[in-house]
């Protein structure tokens, strides 16, 4: 299904990221942030959508997940400092970044803390802070997030406890099998959405995030409901905030508060896409939009 090898990139403080560099060497680099659960495990089609257009597409395994070692206690803030490894690592001056679901708060990180390193930033489907004044953070998601979210407010020891025990599905699931795995969380159009190849990628990534343990999606939703260590609303850097009506795992009004309170946010909010439907059908859309702001 996907013939990319990672690469284990040391780092500073002693750990590794296990990256996956596509694309042409000389395009400038994309910056991928994956969602929550998931590996920085290459899906095909966007490989080849960011090198049609000279991007050479970098993914990554957050802190935790896959190979990459864990950070405990980590912020959204600290991603700045792998991204910036990582564009050191590959003589970048300056890059894209987007992030889709539990990705897309660190790409607002990268946008707000290097501001002099990336060019633009787009979130998919991201979350908003929390708590978000004017926001109820999690009226209108699926079941599924009631419990994960409601565990992980409740205290580290129940959020671990969720994780090993609800969640453990994703350790060995199967492409026909990621639908009934996500329940209540995929509407309609997600659910059409969730065939072939994108189903077998997806089924790939969620195995490959808890090949060590459940200490990536631990970490990530722990720092989703702390302060995330930067003000949305200094962002400088022009941001596009893409967000679907039909999303049952980050709602259509978290991208309505984004929009609202990004200071540098354009929104793309689309009525007829949901959580998974909105990348699948409009990368191209995503990255157009990305390049048309020029280094």
């Amino acid at each position: 299904m996907n013939e990319y090898d990672p690469v284990d990139l040391p780092l500073a403080d002693g750990r590794t990221l296990e990256i996956y560099v596509t694309g042409p060497e000389d395009g400038t680099p994309l910056i991928h942030h994956n969602g929550s659960p998931s590996s920085g495990l290459p899906y095909v089609p966007f490989v080849d959508l960011a090198a049609e257009r000279g991007l050479r597409l970098v993914n990554y395994s957050r802190a935790g997940y896959s190979r990459s070692t864990r950070s405990p206690g980590r912020s959204v803030a600290d991603v700045a400092g792998d991204v910036t490894a990582v564009l050191d690592h590959l003589g970048a001056a300056s890059c894209y970044t987007m992030g889709w679901s539990g990705g897309g708060p660190h790409a607002l990180a990268c946008a707000a803390l290097l501001p002099e390193r990336v060019i633009a930033a787009a979130s998919i489907a991201g979350v908003a802070p929390y708590p978000a004044e004017g926001l109820d953070w999690m009226e209108g998601m699926g079941a599924e997030n009631h419990a994960e979210f409601g565990a992980a407010l409740e205290g580290p020891e129940q959020l671990q406890q969720f994780l090993e025990h609800e969640g453990s599905w994703v350790a060995g699931v199967t492409a026909d099998q990621v639908v009934a795995g996500f329940g209540d969380l995929v509407s309609d159009v997600d659910r059409r959405a969730l065939t072939g190849e994108f189903a077998e990628w997806l089924a790939a990534g969620f195995r490959e995030s808890v090949s060590n343990g459940i200490w990536g999606w631990f970490d990530d939703d722990i720092a989703f409901l702390k302060p995330w260590g930067f003000d949305p609303g200094a962002i400088r850097r022009p941001v596009t905030i893409w967000q679907g009506a039909q999303d049952r795992m980050v709602p259509f009004a978290h991208g309505q508060w984004l929009a609202r309170h990004v200071a540098s946010a354009t929104a793309q909010l689309l009525p007829e896409h949901g959580h998974l439907s909105l990348a699948v059908a409009s990368m191209g859309r995503i990255l157009d939009d990305l390049i048309a702001t020029q280094p």
